[in-house]
C-alpha cells in the first residue's frame, strides 16, 4: 500500500522562531498519533521562508526549546490516545 498525502493529517505543530525548528503531531489513516522532530523551517535574509531542512543534531536552544514545550506536546498526545 502506497504513502496517501490525503490520509496524513497534521494535528498540532509549534515552531521555534530562533531555530525554525518544527514539532508536530500527526496522524494517518486514523491510526495512532505520533510526534515529528523536524524539519527546519529558516527564514531568508527578505523575511520568506526557504525550504524545509532536516532538523539534524539539536543544539542547546532547540533543547531548551523543546524543554518549554514539551509538557504542552505530551498533555495534546496524551489526550487522543486510549485508555491502556
Amino acid at each position: 500500500m502506497p504513502y496517501d498525502p490525503t490520509k496524513d493529517e497534521t494535528i498540532k505543530q509549534w515552531h521555534c522562531e530562533e531555530t525554525g525548528l518544527m514539532v508536530s503531531i500527526h496522524r494517518y489513516d486514523g491510526g495512532e498519533a505520533k510526534v515529528q522532530i523536524g524539519p527546519r523551517i529558516l527564514r531568508r535574509k527578505d523575511g520568506g521562508e526557504r525550504a524545509p531542512a532536516k532538523a539534524g543534531r539539536l543544539t542547546i536552544e532547540d533543547l531548551m526549546w523543546l524543554y518549554d514545550i514539551i509538557d504542552e506536546v505530551k498533555e495534546e498526545l496524551s489526550g487522543m490516545v486510549g485508555p491502556e
